[in-house]
């Protein structure tokens, strides 16, 4: 149950990230109108309106504290009969015009060049194999495996390869787990219990004899020529020479 939650949770993460930059892009769009509107200098505006995108939590607050001073600094003037400048324009409908436009135009291209981002971001390597080693903690296979060559197809690297191969062994297609071991060890996987996997596969194939070979290939490896062999030497020795056996027979 606990581990269920863990993996919910990571992949809810996933869809958080852009609906969290989304929200950004609309308060900084809403930040942008209301500088403008205060009539902040150029640079302040820039700053407050890129503060509130990357950094939210920390800018909205003082910039609502500053919003709040201005507003009531600007009805203070407006009351004031002193302050009223009888010579001073109406604002022209084009500035007006741009005013309104400006922040709905910002946060079309922010929030175009966040989807572009996490568009990229999703069919990248690693968030591939991200989604694959997330899937093989709960299964499908499939799912898995759909990852792994989603993976290979940007990058043709050995050790995916052999990941691919377990999964497509586990899944039960042996001939597929087959092309893929030999796909890892032809681009220099160093994993020397691919002989092993792969006697296992041939075995279960009925290939006995080239089961026999492959057995024999990883007694020879380093992982059963040390000192402490791996425990997997045994069973490939007793299967080496049960096939040897019956190919004899």
């Amino acid at each position: 149950m606990s581990l269920q939650w863990q993996i919910s949770a990571a992949e809810l993460f996933e869809f958080v990230r852009p609906a969290a930059w989304a929200l950004s892009a609309i308060i900084s769009a809403c930040v942008l109108a209301s500088a403008r509107r205060h009539r902040f200098k150029s640079h302040w505006v820039a700053a407050w309106t890129l503060g509130t995108l990357f950094f939210p939590l920390i800018i909205l607050p003082l910039y609502l504290i500053v919003s709040v001073r201005a507003e009531r600094r600007e009805r203070a003037q407006a009351a004031a009969p002193a302050a009223r400048q009888p010579g001073t324009k109406a604002p022209s409908l084009s500035s007006t015009a741009l005013r309104r436009t400006l922040p709905a135009l910002y946060l079309l291209l922010v929030l175009s060049l966040i989807a572009l981002f996490f568009y990229r971001d999703y069919r990248s390597l690693d968030a591939h194999l991200w989604r694959a080693n997330n899937a093989k903690l709960r299964g499908p296979h499939e799912k898995v495996i759909a990852e792994y060559r989603a993976a290979l197809r940007l990058e043709d690297d050995p050790h995916t390869h052999k990941l691919l191969a377990i999964e497509l062994a586990a899944a039960g297609h042996s001939e597929e787990a087959l092309a893929e071991f030999r796909a890892a060890e032809r681009g220099g996987e160093p994993d020397a219990q691919i002989p092993y996997l792969m006697g296992l596969r041939l075995e279960s194939l009925g290939r006995r004899s080239e089961a026999a070979r492959e057995y024999q290939r990883f007694l020879n490896g380093p992982l059963c020529t040390q000192a402490l062999p791996d425990v997997n030497c045994a069973t490939a020795r007793a299967r080496a020479q049960a096939t040897s056996q019956e190919g004899s027979d």
